[in-house]
């Protein structure tokens, strides 16, 4: 908690380009697999999804151009793909906005979850989840799920090394299982005191975050 006043950025500069690798076929298990091994090479995956809707993979290598065609075949040889489709800077640039933006869920009924864990442990969590749909980012350590409204996916889940975040829901369910995952009991006292320290009238993320004690 605090108040900025001066904020300085670093920033690094923006890539000359970009290709995407995508790969068919692979189910939740095998392609979370796929996606960390790409992740553990040398070849400087900066990002990492699958969907399971269509059984695509998806490995974006940034860059200079003639580093980037490189790198793309050299994960090709790999992963054993030496067919695998490539996509070209815009169409690359244009698949990643819409993963950033959850444009699977757009105008779909039902809350949207954000459920952050271990890459190993996201196609066993998913499957937990009974979701109506799902999809895979960051190599399987970032997870959205759409579910049926009023869904406590918590108490679906369970205990696991990770938090599950409401991003999308009606006003009750948001109410009623709040937007972030509960603290334990000790970290949730320490926030509540320095909430009440800090901001006593609640000023702050008003019914976003929890209200202080």
């Amino acid at each position: 908690l605090g108040v900025l006043t001066e904020v300085s950025f670093k920033t690094l500069p923006k890539p000359e380009t970009e290709a995407t690798l995508l790969i068919d076929g692979a189910d939740d298990a095998a392609a979370v697999a796929l996606l960390c091994r790409a992740m553990g090479s040398p070849f400087e995956v900066t990002g990492a999804a699958h969907d399971p809707a269509s059984g695509q993979s998806a490995l974006r290598i940034e860059g200079f151009e003639a580093s980037v065609a490189y790198r793309i075949g050299r994960l090709r040889d790999l992963l054993g793909r030496a067919e695998a489709e490539v996509l070209s800077a815009e169409a690359s640039a244009k698949h990643w906005a819409q993963v950033r933006d959850v444009k699977a869920f757009a105008g779909l009924e039902g809350d949207v979850w954000r459920l952050s864990c271990k890459p190993t442990d996201g196609p066993t969590l998913a499957a937990k989840a009974g979701a109506e749909a799902h999809f895979y980012d960051w190599s399987g350590g970032l997870i959205w799920l759409l579910v049926a409204p009023g869904t406590d996916l918590r108490d679906r889940l369970g205990v696991f090394d990770g938090h599950a975040t409401l991003i999308r829901a009606g006003d009750a369910t948001r109410a009623k299982f709040g937007t972030f995952h509960p603290e334990a009991p000790g970290v949730a006292a320490l926030t509540a005191g320095l909430r009440r320290r800090f901001d006593p009238s609640g000023h702050f993320n008003p019914h976003l975050m929890a209200a202080a004690a």
